[in-house]
This record gives structure tokens, sequence and C-alpha cells, in this order.
């Protein structure tokens, strides 16, 4: 009986010291995981911060706004004309951005309108070109009846060259020289006094006067 005792306690001593010999002792660095001693707090909105901003705070917006400059009118007016798309062509053969006819274009130095159509650039100098054309052609009529009313609209520089535009120069003088009597329609139904209401008030003081003016 000894003999087992003896015997089974020296086998749980040996089990122990093995087992032990496995074990080890490592000890875990959270040094890094500590928070500095700084002391925080929190607050929130007492009753008058809260009032303060019950309302949203509304942020200014920005825009590109071209107003009543000569690039304001050239898109109002291309946006009128065309929705400003340089590729469309209408119904009746009036081409581009500012729906140019076949004629027109030749006479200001574009003899290729397959070119034209795809070339945004050769638009915007064609409508320069043949704003200056008008605007010689009417030179006398601008300084005549600028700052005139006729039909309740007031005539302004920029409204005759729009209204040329959709009309043609001398169609605009018979308007302007009748008192608003000649009446005149487009296809569509748009008038010589809707344009000028319409584009009335634009900057096209640096537009020049060119009787021959072209492209080339």
């Amino acid at each position: 009986m000894k003999k087992n005792i003896v015997l089974s306690t020296t086998i749980m001593l040996a089990t122990f010291f093995i087992m032990s010999s496995f074990s080890s002792k490592r000890t875990v660095n959270l040094s890094h995981y500590k928070i500095a001693d700084n002391t925080y707090t929190y607050s929130v909105p007492n009753k008058a911060e809260q009032e303060l901003f019950a309302s949203p705070v509304i942020a200014p917006g920005f825009s590109l706004f071209l107003g009543k400059t000569y690039v304001g009118f050239k898109e109002a007016l291309g946006f009128k004309e065309s929705r400003g798309d340089y590729s469309t062509i209408n119904q009746f053969g009036y081409l581009g951005k500012y729906q140019f006819a076949k004629a027109t274009l030749s006479m200001i130095g574009i003899d290729n309108p397959t070119g034209f159509i795809k070339d945004s650039k050769l638009q915007e100098r064609a409508f320069t070109a043949h704003t200056s054309r008008n605007k010689w052609i009417l030179r006398r009529d601008i300084k005549r009846f600028k700052g005139k009313y006729i039909n309740g609209v007031k005539v302004t520089e920029s409204g005759i060259l729009a209204a040329a535009h959709l009309a043609g120069a001398g169609n605009v003088k018979k308007y302007l020289r009748s008192g608003g009597d000649y009446n005149f329609e487009d296809a569509f139904g748009t008038t010589i006094g809707y344009y000028l209401k319409k584009f009335s008030g634009y900057d096209t003081s640096h537009v020049k006067a060119n009787q021959k003016a072209t492209v080339i």
C-alpha cells in the first residue's frame, strides 16, 4: 500500500515538473495603448447655442455667370438657336450652333458645310464675322434708334444685331423704320420684336463694323 502511495506521488511530481518546463511566463507590454494623462472634456450645446444653430447655415453658391458680356450674348443667342449644339442641322437645313444658312456661310468665306458642322472654332469665327457685317449694314439705324422704344421694347445695339441674325439686316431696317409696323416672323413664328427684347442690353461694343468681314 505504501509503495502504491509513494509511486503515485512520484508520478504526480514528475508530471508537474514536466508540465512546468513547457510553461512560459510572458509579460505583454501595453504601454503604447496608454492614453496620455490629459484632461478630456466633452460638452453639448446649451439652449442659447441650440437656438442659434436651429436653422441650417446656407453656404454661398458659385456659378459661371456671363451676364451681359459679348460672350454672354453669343451663348444666349446660340442656346436660343440650337441649345448650343454645334452639330445640329434643323429641318430647313440651317447649320450648327447659330443656325447659319449655306448662302450666308458662302458670303463669309465658308464653302464646306460638312467641315463647318464639325468645327466649333470655325462656327464661332463665322458668328463674329456675320455680326460684324450686320453691324456695318445697320450702323446708321443703330445710331438712330438706340435707346428708343418700339412697341414697348427698348432698342439696343445687341437687340438689333440679334434680330439681324434672325431676320437679316434688311428686314430689321424695315422694322425699325416703320416704327414696328413691318411684320416678320421666321418659320417657327419668332418675330423681330421678340429678339429685340430677349437680347437687349448686351455689350457688343467691341464688335467692329466691317462690310467685308470673312473668316479667312
